[in-house]
């Protein structure tokens, strides 16, 4: 059976969340949407869940990262191309993202990243496929 993978993302605003993740062209899952959280769609077996950090406390009796000021986890998406990772990270800037670092290349590999509107990590790379070969 294939594991399914959901990570649990605090929001301040979920709705300003919403609005930030569809401007990079994610969708969500309606039966796991109310006032309170969302079911972000990132691959057939991977999903975040967005949820106002009072709700975000129901699963937890730790306090909630700052992250803005704190890094818990930085989430890596794949990019198709190397054009596909600047499109993705352009399109958060535009949504109202901050930098994170510079772009990066190394070895068949491109990299770049940012924060959410929360100030969570997203990190979009690819990894050229003839590269992994040597």
């Amino acid at each position: 059976m294939p594991i399914k993978l959901f990570v649990n993302l605090p929001v301040k605003d979920l709705k300003k969340s919403i609005d930030f993740f569809t401007a990079l062209g994610f969708e969500f899952d309606p039966r796991f949407t109310d006032d309170t959280a969302t079911c972000m769609i990132v691959g057939a077996d991977s999903f975040v869940m967005l949820l106002v950090e009072e709700r975000f406390k129901d699963f937890t009796k730790k306090d909630i990262s700052v992250a803005t000021t704190h890094t818990e986890v930085i989430l890596a998406l794949s990019a198709d191309s190397r054009e596909g990772v600047d499109e993705l990270v352009n399109r958060a800037m535009a949504a109202g993202a901050q930098p994170s670092n510079e772009p990066m290349d190394m070895d068949g590999m491109h990299g770049w990243s940012f924060q959410d509107l929360d100030g969570h990590l997203w990190e979009v790379i690819w990894m050229d496929p003839n590269a992994l070969e040597r």
